[in-house]
């Protein structure tokens, strides 16, 4: 696998380790605010894709507003109306992931990894709207950089994974109306370009372990 198409992959949380640096340190930390709902069968998810916001509503409540990353063109996130189909926290992918050998461990997809046992990348927070396709933690590119799923960054991820359940509508369009006042403003991740975490840690279990504790407001 290229490079670059292991950097499309989601990723995790890239300040857990890095934090010592003076660069991570100065750099302002992305983490949104997010409420309990009083009515969990009135929450709405919206999704904005030419903004690459999502909005968890309910009703004109905002719970959670987080910049987001969408499906480049020949890939894209599909619009429509849809709603939760499943949830999974420690999730990974069936395409895309590692071979894992004896002494080393290789970037691949899984029709080409021979010689050694295929480990999916992780895609915490699994949240499935459509047959394939998902919101899920990973890099949050200021452009559309995924293969059609949402990826919400790491220290939101969990948040919204609380705040939907199965059942809950999803409603995703090339813009939403609330694009003009809580997208107006809103701060977009600056890490998206972080490196991500050794292979050895990416293919273990201990990996999701050390997912963030997630804490609602009231």
């Amino acid at each position: 696998m290229k490079p670059s198409l292991l950097r499309s992959l989601p990723a995790l949380i890239p300040l857990l380790f890095l934090g010592g640096c003076a660069q991570f340190q100065t750099r302002p930390v992305y983490d949104q605010p997010a409420h309990k709902p009083k009515d969990p069968s009135r929450v709405v998810v919206k999704v904005s894709l030419s903004k690459q916001m999502v909005y968890v509503m309910e009703g004109s409540r905002p719970l959670l507003v987080t910049a987001c990353c969408v499906g480049v063109p020949d890939h894209p996130t599909p619009k429509g109306n849809f709603c939760v189909t499943s949830k999974k926290r420690n999730k990974r992918s069936g395409e895309y992931g590692f071979a894992v050998l004896k002494d080393a461990i290789i970037p691949c997809d899984v029709s080409h990894c021979k010689g050694g046992r295929y480990v999916g990348y992780p895609m915490p927070y699994w949240v499935e709207f459509c047959p394939g396709y998902g919101f899920h933690l990973g890099w949050v590119w200021p452009v559309p950089k995924s293969h059609g799923c949402i990826r919400l960054h790491a220290n939101d991820a969990g948040k919204f994974f609380e705040l939907v359940r199965e059942g809950t509508p999803v409603r995703i369009a090339s813009t939403q109306p609330e694009d003009a006042t809580l997208g107006a403003k809103a701060p977009r991740p600056q890490d998206y370009n972080d490196p991500d975490l050794p292979s050895a840690l990416l293919t273990a279990e201990k990996y999701f372990q050390q997912l963030k504790p997630v804490f609602l407001l009231q």
